[in-house]
């Protein structure tokens, strides 16, 4: 019998449309930050319902801009998730702050007010919740938090662009939301992101960081009369191009449907695993809430590694997202963390898998997707060794 096709872990829906904005962008005699940039921010901001969209090279760089725009620098510290991708602290040290991990919700990964509330010190400044997997955080219980101690909201929404949680959305009740067009979200150029905004001061604030913190964009320097600009303040190289840009506009506008067929995806995979024994997922209370960018399920920590092995041998892309980002080598290290100091995300870190999950994955490679999760699980064994950082 012939082997089944592989299914990879994830596969983008760029078409036609995209290559012929891609040719068009090639045409043009500008291809860096321009006219096709901006319609992007346009589109962007119209679908947040926000004031202002900043576009950038990376969702990090997002994260980096946010945290300097606000002021936050040496001596501050910014509470962070202990289960996130490594991005979200890495630009807080960026900065020149100091990341402090809080522990998160055991049935969705999330922070929540009750995880923030015991790393909260003199040194804090700002919080960044991150809205795992596509699940919107409880940010109306967020901003009265962080509005009772004067702290800033900044919202790593990498994964959470289309989630709606009653009337909040990203960047409805934070002073920013940073978003991430990498490989594979649910929109991606390759590389690239945004920030969102409701404050037009901190949006141009952003905008000049990205271009060095000089006065003037290269469309502005070339497409009109030649005038001196000056350096204002120490930036960045952080813009987005025109290029990739052009890859975005189309699927803005067929966002809400693709993140439809996500939550089928998901549902279809929720019934199933609900009946096998070894199998637990994330807690989403209402489906609006998220926008299903991940699907992970957790399994018995001393049979995640077998698991993987298995669903992989059976031609099924998998990832682990993530690893406890405070026992990575590097903050582990350097500030001194140890298992046990955040259990509920190491917990989550030794258990998670994710599986494919992408508008075009149809209904037989979801229910293959099924088929190896039941069988990896009921036939591995576990090991005796415990679980290693590797």
């Amino acid at each position: 019998m012939a082997s089944q096709e592989r299914i990879e872990f994830f596969r983008h829906s760029l078409g036609d449309e995209e290559k012929a904005r891609i040719a068009a962008a090639l045409d043009d005699t500008l291809l860096t930050t321009g006219q096709v940039v901006r319609d992007v921010e346009s589109a962007l901001a119209a679908y947040l319902d926000v004031a202002e969209v900043v576009c950038l090279d990376s969702c990090t760089a997002a994260l980096h801009l946010a945290l300097l725009a606000e002021g936050i620098g040496p001596g501050d510290e910014v509470i962070v998730p202990a289960m996130t991708f490594v991005a979200t602290a890495n630009a807080v040290q960026m900065a020149g702050a100091v990341p402090v991990f809080a522990d998160v919700e055991p049935d969705t990964a999330c922070v929540s007010v009750e995880t923030i509330a015991p790393r909260i010190t003199p040194r804090t400044r700002a919080i960044i919740p991150v809205h795992l997997y596509g699940l919107l955080c409880d940010m109306e219980a967020m901003k009265a938090f962080a509005d009772s101690r004067n702290l800033i909201l900044i919202e790593d929404s990498a994964h959470c662009i289309e989630a709606r949680r009653r009337h909040i959305r990203p960047a409805s009740h934070s002073r920013s939301a940073c978003l991430s067009f990498y490989a594979t979200k649910n929109i991606t150029c390759g590389e690239g992101g945004a920030l969102a905004t409701n404050d037009a001061a901190l949006a141009e604030r952003v905008r000049r960081l990205s271009l060095h913190g000089i006065t003037s964009s290269a469309a502005e320097r070339y497409g009109h009369r030649y005038r001196h600009w000056d350096m204002e303040v120490l930036g960045w190289k952080y813009n987005l191009d025109n290029i990739r840009a052009s890859l975005l506009l189309s699927q803005i506008r067929r966002m809400d449907a693709q993140c439809a067929r996500r939550r089928e995806i998901a549902m279809r995979y929720e019934q199933a695993f609900a009946a096998i024994d070894g199998v637990d997922v994330v807690a989403v209370p209402e489906p609006g809430w998220s926008a299903r960018h991940l699907y992970t399920i957790w399994v018995d920590p001393n049979r995640r590694d077998d698991i993987l092995v298995a669903l992989q041998d059976s031609g099924i892309g998998v990832a682990v997202n993530y690893r406890a980002v405070h026992l990575l080598r590097y903050y582990a290290e350097h500030f001194g963390h140890r298992r046990g100091d955040l259990p509920v995300a190491e917990s989550i870190g030794d258990r998670t898998i994710s599986l494919p999950l992408y508008p075009g994955l149809t209904n037989a490679q979801a229910d293959r997707v099924i088929d190896a999760v039941r069988q990896a699980v009921q036939t591995s064994t576990p090991t005796t060794d415990p679980v290693k950082l590797v």
